[in-house]
């Protein structure tokens, strides 16, 4: 019996010296490593998984985590959440203050994407303009000082314009001559140099085969391409204008983007010599037709110009007034008249049209108004064989087109060209 008794209190001696030290052991390594399992019994957010709540109540992650000491990404973003009226010029900025920038997406309401890359500094800034009017969403992703990652969400809207800038892109397709630029033409004026480079800047034209050209503004509204010498007859011509979120003026932004494809038909060139009073025509470099002509009679309002013109359109019948050009009606000289076979060639009212009233003059004289009058049948011919962009040279006159007068490109050479961008 003494010998069953003692052995019973040494077994209850060993069991409460083995229960002390192993509640030790995990008292120490809990407080000195927290989270880390001991025997396949852990730490999760305060509790040990499998037994009670050690503090009592539960910690969410975020918690657990500060409390453990971890530092989130602190991210420099414009424009902030919520903003609106945000120009859509203005560049979209990401930087992370402290730890490392992640992915950046910004998308607009449908979902489109906007590029953007880093800079060598680390911030995150758009390469393209945003749309007018628009909602967008900016999502980041940062990892923090200490290897947290983190994401975070903003979202902003564009001003919606007083005035929408539009635009016309000329030739909308088909066929053209030689001579045809490509043509932006601007409803109204791109106010300052500095926006007409911004315009300028983002469009495009591509050539197969592959020609030299250059942009250049014949006035604030009209920005063309023209190539170096007129075109080579075939080619492919393609125009891209991804304008919009382009200011061009006060309260005034593109709220559209364009394009148009062309192509290069036959060479047509054809001289006019006013003091000669013949017409020619050459395909390809070959005469094809000579024809009397009677240009405009001398004087200020009525002498046809001088220069290299550029056919910008066809109508079979127009009412041509005097009152256009200055000759207001009932006084000497005023007319009011319908003519066939009309080729305009300036926005000043100079065409090559039939005159069956002035044939007995046609190779001789210059009576007209300033237009190139030749008979019904020749100018039938002309008419049916011509089309916008051929080119029509004059020379023999005193009087000077002026570039703005028409598609003035050609009274350039290419380097004066080149200085009409806004760009130099």
């Amino acid at each position: 019996m003494a010998t069953a008794a003692v052995r019973s209190r040494h077994g209850r001696f060993l069991i409460v010296v083995l229960a002390a030290t192993f509640f030790l052991v995990l008292a120490c390594l809990s407080e000195a490593t927290p989270g880390l399992g001991v025997s396949g019994v852990g730490l999760v957010s305060g509790k040990v998984a499998g037994a009670a709540n050690v503090s009592g109540a539960a910690e969410d992650t975020s918690a657990m985590k500060a409390r453990a000491g971890v530092i989130q990404a602190a991210l420099d973003i414009y424009p902030a959440n919520d903003a609106a009226n945000v120009l859509p010029d203005a560049p979209i900025t990401v930087r992370a203050s402290s730890g490392t920038l992640g992915t950046v997406t910004l998308k607009d309401s449908q979902g489109a994407a906007v590029k953007g890359q880093a800079a060598a500094d680390g911030t995150w800034a758009t390469s393209e303009l945003l749309w007018p009017s628009a909602a967008y969403t900016l999502t980041i992703a940062a990892i923090g000082p200490d290897g947290m990652a983190t994401s975070r969400t903003s979202r902003f809207s564009t001003l919606k314009p007083k005035v929408s800038a539009t635009y016309t892109l000329i030739p909308d397709g088909g066929e053209v001559g030689v001579g045809m630029p490509v043509i932006i033409q601007f409803d109204s004026a791109v106010s300052s140099k500095a926006r007409r480079a911004e315009v300028e800047k983002r469009v495009k034209v591509t050539t197969a085969p592959a020609q030299r050209g250059a942009w250049g503004w014949l006035d604030d509204r009209q920005l063309m391409w023209r190539p170096r010498t007129f075109w080579r007859p075939g080619t492919k011509v393609t125009v891209s204008t991804p304008l919009h979120g382009v200011q061009t003026g006060d309260n005034k932004w593109v709220t559209s983007d364009g394009g148009t494809s062309f192509t290069v038909g036959q060479s047509m060139v054809s001289s006019v010599n006013v003091a000669s009073h013949t017409l020619t025509v050459r395909r390809d470099g070959k005469v094809v037709r000579t024809i009397p002509v009677s240009t405009g009679r001398p004087g200020p309002l009525t002498e046809t110009r001088n220069g290299t013109k550029v056919i910008i359109e066809r109508s079979d019948t127009i009412v041509m007034d005097s009152s256009t050009i200055g000759i207001p009606a009932g006084s000497p000289g005023a007319y009011k008249i319908s003519t066939h076979f009309n080729l305009r060639l300036t926005w000043t009212g100079e065409f090559i049209h039939s005159a069956p009233w002035s044939v007995g003059a046609q190779g001789s004289q210059n009576v007209s108004h300033g237009c190139t009058n030749m008979s019904p049948s020749n100018a039938d011919w002309m008419f049916h064989n011509s089309k916008m962009g051929d080119v029509v040279t004059f020379t023999g006159s005193n009087r000077e087109f002026q570039p703005q007068e028409g598609i003035g490109v050609w009274v350039y050479t290419y380097t004066g060209w080149k200085a009409q961008s806004a760009l130099v």
